[in-house]
Order: C-alpha cells, then structure tokens, then sequence
C-alpha cells in the first residue's frame, strides 16, 4: 500500500506517519507540504491513499481534492484537519472526500478509517 500524506506542518505529518504504520506497517509513504506539491506527488507516487490537510501555502486542501479526483476520480481521499466547521466538512465530503477527521489522528480514528477503506 501506498500512502501520501500531504501537510504544512512536518510535525503533523510525522505523528500522522507514525500513527498510520501501526495499521499500515508495510505501507510506503510519501508526503506534500501543500495541496500543489500535493497534486504532483499523486500524479508520480499513485497512492492507495491520501491524507489532506485543508489549511495550507499555495493551494489548499480543497482545491488540491478538487483537482486530484479531476483527473483521478478513484483517488481515495481522507480529509484530516483542525478546522471543525460543518460547512468545511459538508463541502470536502460533496467534492469526493471519503471522510473528514479532526486532527489529531489516533488509533480509535484509524480503525475507523481502516473499516471504511475495507467496506
């Protein structure tokens, strides 16, 4: 399997990393610093799955969801962000988000996430 995850944050992205491989070991990673670097580590790494930050430099996750299902429309999109507004949350899910967890992610979140991979 492999997993983008795309953050501003190298913090973030390394306690997101961190928690993914206690589900995902074998996973490979790859990560994006903004939702532009983000669309082109899709378009060379094809992941199995991307983890998206919504609030950051140069194109934001909305945008950079848009984009990706544009051209890949069976990108298989997590949304994973600090902001908790429902509009937010309604528009990425409208736009093709598979589901949107508030940061930060945990085990409890990841197995929720690994059974809507799986079913």
């Amino acid at each position: 399997m492999k997993i983008l995850v795309a953050d501003d944050s190298m913090f973030s992205q390394k306690t997101t990393i961190k928690t993914l491989k206690s589900i995902y070991p074998g996973a490979v990673y790859e990560t994006a610093n903004d939702g532009f670097e983000c669309i082109q580590v899709y378009a060379a790494f094809l992941p199995d799955l991307v983890f998206m930050d919504l609030l950051m430099p140069k194109m934001s996750g909305q945008e950079a969801i848009r984009q990706i299902l544009e051209r890949y429309p069976t990108a298989k999109i997590i949304v994973l962000s600090a902001d908790i507004q429902l509009a937010v949350r309604a528009e990425v899910l409208s736009a093709g988000a598979l589901a949107f967890i508030n940061k930060p992610i945990n085990a409890i979140k990841l197995k929720e996430i690994e059974l809507l991979i799986e079913g």
